[in-house]
């Protein structure tokens, strides 16, 4: 790895360390590997948001280039949230593409992202079918939302009834990952889901 790139990411490793954000448990940030050039970084779900309580993994790639070019960051643990991808976790944040500068560390990049899901940009979306709900019928999507937080990254309550028609749908035979991804998108609507599942 190029020298300045691994001499600015351990400068920041050790800054983030020290931060307030890893002592009340907000962030946290590890090696892969050994390697600088690979990081696993995790932040907290914002409080009175559907993420509170969640902790989410995100998978970051530093290029030899930074940091002059934006570390690759996607989001590991599995979001509903219309500027991630429900499939990939690619993340549409303009500080990870065209608005990236080279004064922007790791710690301000996971700050940004853990501010993204306080401040979703539906008209910006990543993930289309998720801004579409989220424009629509807020109350749903943010019901939805904190389901998913409760299942993949451990968040505090379920949605009863939707632990409830996801059991339905696998009980039937269907993966538990599809099966929600269909509640989702159909806007847990039983009967839409499974026609889609099934057609």
């Amino acid at each position: 790895m190029a020298n300045i790139a691994a001499k600015r990411i351990k400068r920041e490793f050790k800054e983030v360390m020290k931060s307030e954000e890893v002592a009340d448990g907000t962030l946290k940030l590890e090696l892969v590997n050994n390697s600088w050039t690979e990081l696993k970084g995790q932040i907290a779900g914002p409080s009175e948001t559907p993420y509170e309580g969640g902790k989410f993994i995100l998978e970051i790639k530093v290029p030899e280039t930074y940091p002059f070019n934006p570390p690759k960051i996607r989001f590991l643990t599995r979001i509903w949230h219309p500027n991630v991808s429900s499939v990939t976790g690619a993340i549409c944040l303009d500080i990870l593409k065209d608005q990236w500068a080279a004064a922007l560390t790791l710690r301000t990049v996971l700050l940004s992202i853990q501010a993204l899901l306080s401040a979703a940009e539906p008209n910006d979306p990543q993930d289309a079918v998720v801004a579409k709900q989220y424009r629509e019928n807020i109350e749903l999507f943010n019901l939805t939302a904190q389901h998913w937080t409760n299942v993949y990254a451990g968040g505090p309550n379920l949605v009863l009834d939707f632990v409830q028609k996801v059991q339905m749908l696998t009980d039937m035979g269907v993966d538990e990952h599809q099966a929600r991804v269909a509640l989702s998108t159909f806007d847990w609507e039983l009967e839409r889901a499974t026609e889609q599942l099934f057609s």
